[in-house]
């Protein structure tokens, strides 16, 4: 160790951080560098993900001077990355010469003569991956142009989820032209990129020096590039070389027995199915709020590892957050990934290397490396749909304009692909799914009305023009390469497949049932195949909701009524006098199981312990109950014939119901001001959801209060009738505003500041409360002063596993008329481990499947 220390110390260039002296210390070895004030190249690709052409050129040629430098005194890095370049005043110094000396000396010899191998992954070179004996200053070449591949493009030349699958693309594939991720980069330097990563080392520079001189030679030009970047002898010919195939071999046998496992489990389709059920960790569990909770699950690519969106409970106070976590499933243990907080919808990108997710619940799109690293954000405004990878490494997602667009996993500006047709009818886009040939995907449509999965069906859809082609009644999709065939999941829960022409977007033949009892959620479902293997939840281990009060103190949490609990509660109204509770049930009534068609249905519950009194009878998607200002009536939205309308009937049942209003668009919910002068509703419609308002005995028809091209929904109004709150999500994500009322164009103040739904006003209307925008935290502002100076804060987070209901467009959420406790809905906690399928070898199955139906996939 000392020796070689001293080797590297007599090396003396502006380039390399120097060592000052070494020696022993109670037998301990040591060195000493000088401190450096600024900061590594990884620290800046990680702020910055991409440098500046000029910047990155500039910083290679200094590296490749101080690496021809030392390689003419005889030694080799092997160890270049960016975080051993260190950046003093944008001055880089390469670092860690001694580190790699060292451990050659204690490998007996120098790193030159030896094949153990040292370095980091995306920066190995070929020979270096595959522990050749002699590694030469060539290596350093491939390792400093992974580096400026990086720079320029924000990834190295090869990523993936685990070092065998990166050490399997470093010898067997070729990087993309950097051109191809970022157009400006010019020829000279796209081609001297492209020298530095050939496989062979005799086909690199024959020096560091050579490779910074071709960075600023304008001139220079590589191989194929010089024939205007016709690449079809790069992508053919040169991998049927005799010598080049007996490299990869080699390659292949030298990656580790994990990587051969995988590649080997990916081909036979006649390999034994495995059908099991998988217990997650107990401090990392799968996210369950009822089936409003968005999909939650993903597979990588090789099938190996669960990526799921999971809950894990804080040892410091017994909250809950929830955020991604990953579990490979030959590990017992689930590890959660750092910048996923609120995380719902993940997608693995296709490579392995990145998960995108969907912050909150329609907040905005981000990413982060599966292998650790901070996240990207790459979309923040008017989504209406879950992340979807292309071939292209862009992520694609829908706008609530139905728009499909894409911004790149490595973050920058978004851009349109295609305009899709308004839905005949009306309707709204809400899934979405990209053909492995980047050029056709699936859509998920639903008809206009509220929020009916029923309804749901997927249709193909031509990038290029936004021709839409044939439909699948389904709610979630995933096309299999090696069967030539769709598996996809229809609104009950059944698992089928049908063959499927990708190129054309065509059936090829009938659909065939694999299985049933698959969950149904909000945007989709839990389901995922990758690598030969399915996985999906099972549906039916819901448990009950309850309702409960919730402190405003201290967020402590008992329920109204413990012996008062159901299957679904959907929306619930708190009467004027606080003592009785309006609510929507689906299932059909107290501590009822639902079996068959779900029912839902109006009913008054006395608090706390009192009686429980059906309203409606019918079942016809009765929901969104409010009270009139006497308390005397009760209003609720109705579906009659595939239509909303607003009804109402006296509390206490008696008589008939009446319609209220009937339009054209499907009524949400209705709100009653407390002078009884004003009726004021929320409707979705095709284009967006909006307010109206009707002044009682002044005008007898609803008339637009708030119509905008984004959705305005759950208004409230103050009991002074002066002020209405309301959700709007015109800023990209749900926020709550405020307005004067009648006269909203008067004025407007955001009242939320990082999401916020369920607007609500005290008795005495000096405070708004509102909830996060997946529930789980309560807010005041204090709008005794008004909107424009309202303060908000905090009240309390839920303290549950599961958290607290919410409902997209229906309240779950009341206060009482003193303002200390507030009415939730709550899961019953439960175990809920085991509802988690693995089906290994799944393709065996779908193929079995499709011969049965008498198709050739």
């Amino acid at each position: 160790f000392v020796v070689e220390i001293k080797t590297t110390a007599a090396m003396q260039h502006p380039h390399i951080l120097p060592l000052f002296d070494s020696g022993t210390a109670d037998s301990f070895l040591y060195y000493v560098m000088p401190f450096i004030d600024g900061e590594t190249l990884r620290a800046k690709l990680d702020r910055e993900t991409q440098l500046g052409i000029d910047e990155s050129v500039r910083i290679t040629t200094a590296v490749a001077d101080a690496l021809d430098y030392a390689h003419r005194h005889g030694v080799v890095h092997r160890d270049i990355k960016p975080e051993n370049i260190l950046l003093h005043d944008g001055r880089p110094m390469v670092a860690d010469f001694g580190i790699a000396l060292a451990l050659s000396a204690a490998a007996g010899g120098r790193m030159t003569e030896t094949g153990m191998s040292l370095g980091t992954p995306h920066y190995m070179s070929p020979e270096q991956a595959t522990a050749e004996k002699e590694i030469t200053a060539r290596s350093d070449v491939y390792s400093l142009g992974s580096v400026l591949y990086e720079m320029l493009t924000g990834n190295p030349p090869h990523t993936g989820a685990s070092a065998q699958q990166i050490i399997m693309k470093i010898v067997t594939e070729e990087a993309a032209p950097v051109t191809k991720l970022r157009k400006a980069v010019p020829p000279n330097v796209a081609a001297a990129v492209a020298k530095s990563l050939e496989k062979l080392p005799a086909d690199r520079f024959e020096s560091a020096k050579a490779f910074g001189e071709a960075l600023v030679n304008p001139g220079f030009r590589h191989g194929t590039m010089m024939m205007a970047g016709v690449s079809s002898e790069r992508g053919g010919g040169r991998w049927r070389d005799p010598f080049t195939l007996g490299f990869a071999a080699l390659a292949v046998l030298a990656t580790a027995v994990a990587a051969w496992t995988m590649l080997r489990s990916r081909s036979p389709s006649n390999l034994t199915v495995g059908r099991y059920a998988v217990v997650l960790d107990s401090t990392a569990q799968l996210a369950f709020r009822g089936n409003a909770e968005p999909a939650r699950l993903a597979l990588t690519p090789d099938g190996q590892s669960l990526v799921y969106v999971g809950y894990r409970i804080s040892a410091q106070n017994r909250t809950t957050v929830r955020e991604l976590f990953i579990r490979p499933l030959g590990s017992m243990n689930s590890r959660a990934l750092p910048g996923t907080d609120r995380a719902v919808m993940p997608a693995v990108s296709w490579d392995g290397s990145l998960v995108a997710f969907m912050v909150g619940y329609r907040a905005g799109i981000s990413a982060v490396p599966l292998g650790g690293g901070p996240a990207i954000a790459l979309a923040d405004s008017a989504i209406a749909s879950g992340p979807a990878w292309g071939p292209d490494r862009f992520v694609y997602y829908l706008t609530t304009s139905g728009t499909i667009r894409r911004v790149s996993g490595n973050g920058g500006p978004t851009e349109e692909v295609t305009q899709l047709p308004p839905i005949p009818g009306g309707g709204t886009y809400g899934w979405l799914m990209i053909f492995p040939d980047g050029r056709g995907a699936l859509v998920g449509q639903r008809p206009t009305g509220l929020a009916d999965d029923s309804r749901f069906s997927l249709q193909a859809v031509d990038l290029a023009s936004g021709k839409l082609g044939i439909t699948l009644p389904g709610i979630a999709a995933r096309y299999v390469v090696e069967a030539k065939a769709l598996v996809y999941i229809t609104t009950d829960g059944s698992l089928m497949a049908v063959p499927f022409d990708a190129a054309a977007r065509e059936l090829r033949g009938r659909p065939q049932s694999l299985a049933t009892g698959v969950t149904v959620r909000a945007g989709g479902t839990d389901l995922d195949l990758a690598g030969g293997n399915l996985t999906y939840a099972l549906a039916g281990i819901s448990g009950t909701e309850y309702i409960a009060w919730v402190n405003r103190a201290d967020g402590m949490m008992a329920a109204v009524d413990t012996a008062w609990h159901d299957v679904e509660f959907e929306s619930f109204a708190l009467s004027p006098d606080g003592t009785r509770l309006a609510i929507s049930i689906n299932g059909g009534g107290s501590n009822s199981v639902v079996t068959g068609k779900s029912r839902e249905d109006v009913w008054v519950k006395q608090l706390d312990r009192g009686p429980i009194t059906r309203i409606t009878f019918n079942g016809d998607g009765n929901s969104a109950p409010a009270w009139t200002a006497d308390g005397q009536y009760l209003s609720y939205a109705a579906e009659r014939g595939g239509h909303t309308s607003l009804w109402r009937r006296r509390a206490d049942g008696v008589g008939e119901e009446q319609l209220v209003a009937d339009l054209p668009e499907d009524i949400l919910e209705a709100r009653w001001s407390g002078d009884g002068a004003w009726l004021v509703v929320s409707v979705a419609g095709s284009a967006s959801w909006d307010i109206l308002a009707m002044h009682l005995g002044v005008d007898s028809t609803l008339r637009p209060l708030l119509a905008e091209a984004h959705r305005e929904w759950k208004p409230d109004l103050s009991p002074d009738g002066k002020w209405v709150a309301y959700v709007s999500n015109e800023s990209g994500s749900d926020q709550v505003f405020v307005r004067p009322f009648p006269g909203v164009e008067e004025g407007k103040w955001q009242i939320s500041l990082e999401g916020g739904t369920d607007p609500v006003w005290s008795a005495d209307g000096r405070e708004l409360f509102f909830r996060s925008e997946d529930g789980n935290e309560v807010f005041a502002a204090d709008m005794s002063r008004g909107p424009g100076l309202a303060e908000r804060r905090k009240l309390f987070k839920a303290q549950t596993a599961d958290g607290f209901e919410i409902n997209t467009d229906d309240r779950l959420f009341s206060v009482s008329r003193d303002g200390r406790r507030f009415l939730v809905s709550a899961n019953r906690e439960e175990d809920r481990s085991g509802n988690l399928v693995i089906v290994q070898n799944f393709l065996t199955e779908l193929k079995a499947a499709l011969a049965a139906g008498q198709v050739k996939p």
